[in-house]
C-alpha cells in the first residue's frame, strides 16, 4: 500500500497547497511532480504551434487593413463624377477566370503542404510549381485588366469610385506577388536544406498566407465585381 505524506498548519510549504509524494494532486504541471505551470509530462506547446498561432495574430491585423479598404469602397463605390460604373467596365469572364484560377491554387497549395509532411519531394515541387503557375496567371489577368482600364481613360484618379477600386484589387494583387515571392523563396529553401523543423514552420505559415488571400478575394469578388456589375 502506498503512503501519502501531507503538509499541513504551520509546517507546510508557504504559499503551496498540501501534495502528495506521487506527484502534484492538482495537475499544476501536469504530472512529474513540477508544480511550474506549463512544464512536466505535457510540457510546452511545440514551437510549431507556436509560430502559427502567432501567424495568425498577423493575418488578423492584414485582414482588418482590408477591411478598412473594403469600407472605404463601399463609401465611394457610387462617386463616379460622371465617368464609368462598375456595370460599365467590369468583365465578369476575366474576373471568373482570375477566381477559378485563384481557388484552384488554394487547392494545389494545401496539396502541396501534405506532400511536405509527407516527405515526398516530387510532388512537393510539383504542387509549389502549379501553384506559381496559378497564381501568376491570376496576377497577369488582374495586370492586363488595370492596363485596358487605363486606356480607356478609367484610371484611379477618374474618380473616386475608381480610386478605391484600384486601392482595394491592387492590395489584394501586392500581396499575391508578395506570396509569389515567398512561394519561389520556400521552394529553394526545401530544396537547399530539406525538410527541417525551421523550414516546416516558415512553410506553414505561407500555407496560411495564400490560403487568406483566396477568402480575401471571394470577398472583392462577391462585394467589388458581383455587386458592383448588378448596381
Amino acid at each position: 500500500m502506498s503512503a501519502t505524506v501531507a503538509f499541513a498548519g504551520p509546517d507546510a510549504p508557504s504559499g503551496r497547497p498540501p501534495r502528495s509524494v506521487h506527484g502534484d494532486p492538482y495537475q499544476i504541471g501536469r504530472g512529474g511532480g513540477d508544480d511550474t505551470p506549463g512544464h512536466g509530462a505535457g510540457g510546452p506547446a511545440p514551437k510549431r504551434i507556436v509560430v502559427g498561432y502567432g501567424f495568425w495574430i498577423y493575418l488578423l491585423s492584414d485582414i482588418i487593413m482590408f477591411a478598412a479598404f473594403f469600407a472605404a469602397y463601399a463609401v465611394l463605390s457610387g462617386a463616379t463624377a460622371g465617368g464609368p460604373t462598375g456595370r460599365e467596365i467590369f468583365d465578369q469572364r476575366n474576373v471568373a477566370i482570375e477566381t477559378a484560377l485563384l481557388l484552384t491554387s488554394s487547392f494545389t497549395c494545401g496539396l502541396a503542404s501534405l506532400s511536405a509532411e509527407g516527405r515526398r519531394s516530387s510532388w512537393f515541387y510539383l504542387a509549389m510549381a502549379a501553384t506559381f503557375v496559378l497564381g501568376a496567371g491570376f496576377l497577369a489577368l488582374e495586370l492586363r485588366e488595370f492596363a485596358e482600364l487605363i486606356e480607356r481613360g478609367a484610371g484611379p484618379q477618374r474618380s473616386a469610385f475608381l480610386s478605391a477600386f484600384f486601392a482595394l484589387v491592387g492590395l489584394h494583387g501586392l500581396h499575391v506577388s508578395v506570396g509569389l515571392l515567398w512561394l519561389l523563396t520556400m521552394m529553394a529553401q526545401v530544396a537547399a536544406k530539406g525538410y527541417r523543423a525551421d523550414i516546416m514552420r516558415r512553410l506553414l505559415c505561407w500555407s496560411l498566407f495564400w490560403h487568406a488571400l483566396d477568402i480575401i478575394w471571394v470577398g472583392v469578388f462577391s462585394v467589388v465585381y458581383l455587386i458592383g456589375a448588378t448596381t
